[in-house]
């Protein structure tokens, strides 16, 4: 992997924490049950925070852009969700709720320089990103920025982790590999145990039917590890992804990149110290 791609990569694994805090805090939680959303469980909350800003759209169109997900899950909570609470105050609960959580999470550190000068720094790399032909990316990138400095670097976080995943899914695509094929094909190499990619919700059936046609490509073992040509093949999947993540990277400097490492590390730390993250998860972090 290159200098450049690397340090791509490590963007990415600093600020998914800071996005994903959205899905777990407390206070995130409150905000949904306010709106009307069960919290025994995350998903109705997810579903409605992720796709809201692309509109009141159906469970194809979240199936085709969030990829990973059994489209039966995603019918469970699309269009439900939009019966519940408009896409536009979903909006304005997630960012109610990520100001919330980011103040419990941060403290008096919310408020202070170092947020301030990294999410300046954040917002010039995703205001610099092409989000042409990437609906998620697209979508977050046209909502209003916050105001607060804080909020402002969950929003910068959030366009450049959605245009990535945007950029990942073309890889996979790219790749010849379908929704199901793409965990089946990650659990292969590692990325994660079987049993965190049942949390996406495809049965049995589909799960060993997608190792069935990547054995026939000759990508998978037969006990679903991959063979060197499907290990080769992840890698190739990553390296496209980092290449389709970087350009907005450019607009920074050296230093400004130094700079907002430094300035992300400890924002890292307190996320991940904060048990509210699950340890592993099907992105893979630390294993690509």
């Amino acid at each position: 992997m290159s200098e450049e791609l690397g340090r791509v990569r490590q963007m990415w694994h600093l600020l998914e924490p800071l996005h994903a805090v959205l899905y777990y805090a407390p206070e995130a939680f409150e905000e949904a049950a306010a709106l009307g959303y069960r919290t025994d469980e995350r998903w109705p909350s997810y579903f409605a925070w992720r796709a809201a800003p692309l509109g009141a759209v159906g469970a194809e169109r979240v199936a085709e852009t969030f990829y990973s997900f059994s489209p039966q899950m995603v019918r469970e909570h699309i269009p439900a969700a939009w019966s519940v609470a408009s896409p536009d105050a979903v909006v304005a609960a997630r960012t109610k709720g990520v100001d919330r959580a980011y103040r419990a999470l941060f403290g008096e550190q919310a408020a202070g320089p170092e947020i301030t000068d990294a999410a300046a720094l954040a917002r010039r790399v995703a205001e610099a990103a092409d989000v042409t032909g990437r609906p998620l990316a697209e979508a977050n990138a046209a909502l209003p920025w916050p105001d607060e400095p804080h909020s402002a670097l969950w929003h910068a976080a959030t366009v450049l982790r959605e245009h990535r995943g945007d950029g990942h899914i073309a890889a996979l695509a790219g790749a010849g590999l379908d929704p199901v094929e793409s965990l089946v094909s990650f659990a292969g190499i590692g990325a994660a145990r079987p049993e965190v990619f049942e949390s996406r919700a495809w049965s049995g059936e589909e799960w060993d039917a997608a190792r069935g046609r990547l054995e026939k490509r000759g990508l998978l073992e037969e006990d679903g590890t991959a063979t060197e040509a499907g290990r080769a093949l992840r890698t190739e999947v990553e390296r496209r992804t980092d290449e389709q993540a970087s350009a907005p990277w450019r607009v920074l400097g050296a230093g400004e990149r130094e700079r907002l490492v430094e300035l992300l590390g400890p924002l890292w730390v307190a996320a991940i110290g904060s048990g509210l993250l699950p340890s592993e998860t099907t992105l893979g972090i630390g294993k690509v």
